[in-house]
């Protein structure tokens, strides 16, 4: 009988009703009922056969669904916005199955973004000790030097401490624009860290788009289309996260 209990805040997550952090809150909060109790300690189990209410609605499980989406720019990474703007799950309206943003991009930031309704791959993908990277490319404003490349690989010291070593390859600076093209792959997900980073070293960042994450890469995509990985993608992305690569 134990081995089919599960934690109150992995059934919710599981569900697609939020992340499991999100879930914990909630639970904390006294919003969580298991057949028909407020239940508020984090360390409850529940048995498949327990019926679990989320602020009054009544989860279900549901089938697993990871979806790959080239976000465009100026849209947000969130599932509503209070100022109407547009959210990245607006793109996937036709889906009876609620998804919501693996992290996050910025909203003037393009590129790879995962969605789904598994809290527990949302956690191994964002959990800054699993060490997924993450490839972008960047538009800069000036010549990133070659101390500033090697600085970038060693890890520099942010507002909101060091970063971690990056990859740095420069492909291509223009004298007459005084621009250079680079690509960075770091490990971390800090809020607008890439920006950050060159920021630190006097570049404003013109365009920056997330190419790859982990094994993952936007060919065959445009912008704003999205596909459904694949079991196997999946199985390596949990891999990758599980053994710190």
């Amino acid at each position: 009988m134990s081995k089919e209990l599960e934690r109150l805040q992995k059934r919710i997550a599981n569900s697609g009703y939020t992340s499991r952090r999100k879930a914990e809150t909630l639970i904390a909060e006294g919003k969580v009922k298991v057949n028909g109790q407020v239940v508020t300690e984090l360390g409850t189990k529940v048995k498949p056969s327990d019926t679990v209410e989320v602020e009054g609605i009544k989860i279900e499980q549901e089938d697993k669904m990871y979806i790959l989406f080239y976000k465009p720019t100026q849209v947000i990474t969130s599932v509503s916005d209070d100022r109407g703007r547009t959210v990245v799950t607006d793109y996937f309206d036709d889906l009876e199955t609620r998804i919501y943003p693996v992290g996050r991009l910025d909203y003037d930031t393009s590129g790879l973004l995962l969605l789904t309704n598994d809290g527990e791959f949302t956690n191994l993908m964002t959990h800054p000790r699993y060490h997924i990277q993450k490839k972008y490319v960047a538009k800069l404003k000036g010549y990133l030097m070659r101390e500033e490349v090697k600085a970038l690989e060693h890890g520099i010291e942010l507002e909101d401490g060091f970063t971690q070593p990056a990859q740095v390859k420069v492909k291509k600076q223009d004298k007459e624009k005084n621009t250079t093209l680079v690509e960075i792959t770091i490990s971390e997900g800090r809020n607008r860290q890439v920006r950050r980073m060159f920021e630190h070293f006097g570049h404003k960042v013109d365009k920056l788009t997330r190419i790859e994450f982990g094994n993952l890469n936007l060919k065959g995509l445009n912008v704003g289309k999205g596909r459904v990985l694949t079991p196997h993608e999946v199985k390596v992305l949990r891999h990758m996260a599980e053994n710190g690569k």
